[in-house]
């Protein structure tokens, strides 16, 4: 079963980043990479980083009628930083990776519809 998984940056995960050394950031970035390393026999998609949410555009549809917004404009101070696609046998297999996951405090996974 495909599933996407959807990596939320939190406020408080952001300003802890910031505190970082160089050095520290480094070691947090290679635990990531050891990550994808890890289950790369499931991923489908090696992942993206998506750029700040300040570069966001957002359309809303309402009533046939397109607004266009800069910014995503979400209700919260969580933000979907990244994703990846992954192949795996069922939801609980999901989870399994997920609960490695190591580094934003948050993840999104979300089954992928059949078309």
């Amino acid at each position: 079963m495909k599933y996407v998984l959807m990596f939320i940056e939190t406020e408080d995960y952001l300003k802890e980043l910031d505190a970082m050394t160089p050095g520290e950031r480094e070691q947090a970035y290679q635990r990531v990479y050891q990550w994808f390393d890890d289950h790369r026999d499931k991923i489908s998609d090696r992942g993206n980083k998506l750029q700040g949410a300040e570069t966001a555009t957002t359309v809303r549809l309402d009533g046939g009628v397109a607004m266009t917004t800069d910014g995503p404009f979400i209700e919260g101070k969580e933000v979907v930083s990244g994703f990846t696609e992954i192949d795996v046998a069922d939801l609980d297999e999901a989870l399994r990776m997920v609960r490695t996951w190591p580094a934003c405090p948050v993840v999104e996974i979300r089954p992928v519809a059949e078309m």
